[in-house]
């Protein structure tokens, strides 16, 4: 569905509907980001309690993130690369991106999650050139980042092909699901209801908070925040989540080969910062 689209089909919020969606964020904060359970998970039943006060097809559409977001908060998003690590995220997230397209597509039949991974034409040479910003700025950003804030240490890198590789797998599975859930599955519920930049800014709290239980602490959120936002805004543009998925896996290549530098500074000396 395109943005035009969504924009005729937007009607105003009620106070009941947007006090829902408030609710939402800060249940991803607290839940998710900052791991208060007893606070998060009191939060998580007032505002899914609060849907019955909302429009019906409002309540549906919404209770999909909030199914998600249960997800979520009731597994520890870590970045071990055990097989039961790997097993248990895979588990989860899978059931957080693939129950919202599964009702969207085959039950509600609205086709609100979508994904849509060309948009059907070449890249443009702006478009080749903003991958090769985004490059330079995480070469530069990334791995002071990680020094500066430790945050390296929330991976466990060890000096093995076995270690590295699953680092390579984690990090390049979470960059395509980060896309997948926040990009085209939240962002494209939330703007159905509400305009553009609102809903960006609502799926970028949740990227956020998402994003710092994984690892990304100190300022990170100030960091991930504003790439959530972009991540969003480039998505509406070009229609393809193959695009924004590049993005991301670019970036995701730095973090990765900062992270290795970063634990074991003798490994893939390469950068200046």
């Amino acid at each position: 569905m395109t943005s035009e689209i969504q924009d005729e089909n937007q009607k105003q919020l009620s106070s009941a509907e947007w006090a829902t969606l408030v609710v939402l964020a800060v249940t991803a904060v607290v839940l998710v980001g900052a791991q208060m359970k007893l606070l998060g998970w009191s939060l998580y039943v007032i505002g899914a309690a609060s849907l019955f006060l909302t429009r019906r097809d409002f309540a549906k559409h919404i209770g999909l993130i909030y199914l998600s977001l249960a997800f979520l908060g009731l597994v520890p998003i870590t970045t071990g690369t055990t097989n039961e690590n790997f097993l248990r995220m895979g588990i989860v997230l899978g059931l957080a991106v693939t129950l919202p397209y599964v009702f969207s597509r085959f039950i509600f039949k609205d086709g609100l999650v979508t994904f849509t991974f060309h948009h059907g034409r070449k890249w443009f040479k702006k478009e080749i050139f903003y991958i090769l910003f985004t490059a330079i700025l995480a070469y530069l950003v990334i791995p002071f980042y990680l020094k500066n804030t430790e945050s390296y240490l929330n991976w466990n890198v060890e000096r093995t092909a076995d270690s590295i590789g699953r680092l390579f797998i984690g990090t390049n599975v979470l960059g395509i699901w980060d896309e997948l859930f926040f990009v085209s599955t939240v962002l494209g519920i939330l703007r159905h209801y509400m305009k553009f930049p609102v809903a960006n800014v609502f799926q970028a709290i949740l990227f956020t908070s998402f994003l710092y239980e994984l690892g990304f602490r100190g300022w990170g959120p100030f960091m991930i925040f504003p790439f959530a936002l972009l991540q969003g805004y480039v998505f509406r543009k070009t229609h393809s989540l193959f695009y924004v998925i590049t993005i991301h896996l670019v970036i995701d290549f730095i973090l990765f080969l900062a992270l290795i530098n970063a634990n074991h500074p003798d490994l893939i000396d390469i950068f200046i910062t």
